[in-house]
Formats: C-alpha cells, structure tokens, sequence
C-alpha cells in the first residue's frame, strides 16, 4: 500500500523553523522552573533540541537537486554516445540494405532522436541483438563484434547512468519526506513550548509572552519589533 504524502504543517523555511525553535528552547531554559509545573522538564527540552539538530543536519533540497541534475548530465552523455554507437553501425548496416527492407526495419531505430529513455534502452539492446542475427550478411560492410560490441558497451553504460538518475530521484523523495516528517515534529513541539510560555507569561510578564510568540516569516518578526518600538517611544513621550 503506497504511502500517504505528509505535508508541511509550517509554511515558512526549515531554517526559520530551526531558529525558532532554538530561541524558544533557550527561553524555556530561562524559565524551566516554570515549565516544570506544567510538566515539561529538562529532558523532553532536550529532547527537542535534539531533533533541531537532526533537522540541520538533513541535507537540503538544494543539495538533493544538485545530486540530481549531476547524475542527469551524465545520463545525458551516456545516452549521446549510445545513439552515436547505434549510428555508427546502422550507417554500416545502410551501405548493405535499404532503410524500406524488413533487414533494415528489424532494427527498429527510425525516429531514435525523440525516443524516451525506455525506448533508447531497447533500441539498444534489439540493434545489437539483430544484428548478432545478420552477421553473416553485414561482414562485408564491416559488421563485425567490435562495432555490435561498442552498441553493447554503451547501451549498458547509459543503463547504468539511468538507473542511478533514477535512484537519485527516489533518495531526494524520501529526503523531502524525512524532512518533513522531522519539521512537523519540531514545530508540534515548539508549539506546545509556546502555548505554554504564553501561558506563564500572560498575566505578569508582556515581553517574557512576547519571547513565545510565533512569527510566520522573519518579516513578521521585524514589524512587529517595529510596533513595539513604536509603542515604547510614545509612552517615553507621555
């Protein structure tokens, strides 16, 4: 059974969500005494910060894309040197037939320009393995093993380069799925730290609330620093 897509339950960065995360954490162990009333102790603080941790530690999409792109450019270069190998035999194989006979035909590599991925990989194996079966009626146009041999070689060169593109993809899904899975545990926790800071804070301290309050985006975080700044130089006024 294909498992279900988790989604982000934050919609700023991870690395927003790391900073976050560490500005609570160091909050709460200011004010752990208080926490420890609510049953939040040191442990399960660093618990927390552990799997911050864990977060940056992940490598990122960026990082994941690159990987991938590399290994795309080189499935790229294997695929241009296969259909140069296929060229090169089926210009032979045109000296001795003509691209309208069954001979010809057999080896199936009309239009092998907008061929996908797939089809280039069939192609490749069907033109060695046809013309292994027409040996006899090529040798005098210099079909021999070396040239089926390099269409061999190559063919099993760009399967190897298309199965590590294809690995490549798969490890930058589960990736973005561990990634998400640990940042949803983070900002779960976080706001959990929060609602409880907010809570011990409420009555008695505005700028101590204030420490547990969740912002969306670093811009967030500037206007409402400017609101404050505002409202204390009018009182500085009064």
């Amino acid at each position: 059974m294909k498992k279900q897509a988790v989604n982000r339950m934050h919609n700023f960065p991870d690395a927003d969500l790391y900073l976050q995360s560490m500005d609570r954490i160091r909050f709460a162990i200011r004010d752990i005494k208080e926490f420890e009333k609510y049953g939040y102790d040191k442990h399960r603080l660093k618990t927390f910060q552990n799997n911050c941790e864990k977060l940056k530690d992940l490598p990122d999409d960026d990082e994941m894309v690159g990987d991938q792109m590399i290994v795309t450019d080189k499935k790229y270069s294997a695929s241009e040197k296969l259909k140069s190998s296929i060229r090169s035999l089926m210009t032979r194989v045109n000296m001795k037939f003509s691209n309208r006979t069954g001979r010809y035909r057999k080896f199936g590599t009309a239009k092998m320009g907008d061929m996908t991925d797939a089809q280039l990989l069939f192609c490749g194996r069907r033109v060695a393995r046809v013309a292994r079966q027409q040996i006899d009626f090529l040798s005098d146009v210099g079909v021999n093993e070396n040239v089926i041999n390099k269409v061999v070689d190559t063919t099993t060169a760009f399967e190897n380069a298309l199965n590590i593109q294809q690995d490549r993809v798969a490890d930058r899904d589960i990736a973005v799925e561990r990634r998400v899975d640990v940042g949803n545990l983070i900002y779960k926790e976080m706001v959990t730290l929060c609602d409880i800071g907010k809570d011990i804070w409420a009555e008695t301290d505005l700028a101590k609330y204030e420490n547990y309050a969740i912002y969306e985006s670093n811009n967030d975080q500037k206007i409402k620093r400017k609101e404050q700044l505002k409202v204390e130089k009018n009182k500085t006024k009064d």
